[in-house]
């Protein structure tokens, strides 16, 4: 919650990105660093990473990407999936 605050604070002092760019990961996306590194702590296992990119139908480097190297943000259906997977891994099932 103090990260979004923190972001509705800059929000308010910075000027709005111009209407259709891409978001890029970082200080911008508290919610998206948030679900990363949750996401993050549940690959701990070798091979977890790449059953979690056959789930979202992407190459594993892609999600290297995203949550490793945080240069890339997924689709909004791919994100979604991303929380039902976290979700689901932390009731202790595996959907993958």
């Amino acid at each position: 919650m103090a990260s979004i605050r923190q972001r509705i604070k800059r929000t308010a002092r910075e000027r709005s990105p111009r209407r259709g760019l891409t978001i890029k990961p970082g200080a911008a996306t508290p919610l998206w660093n948030e679900l990363a590194a949750a996401v993050r702590v549940q690959l701990g296992r070798r091979g977890e990473k790449t059953k979690l990119a056959r789930l979202l139908g992407l190459p594993r480097q892609r999600v290297h990407e995203f949550l490793r190297e945080r240069n890339a943000l997924p689709d909004a259906e791919r994100t979604l999936l991303l929380l039902v997977w976290l979700q689901a891994r932390r009731e202790g099932r595996d959907l993958a």
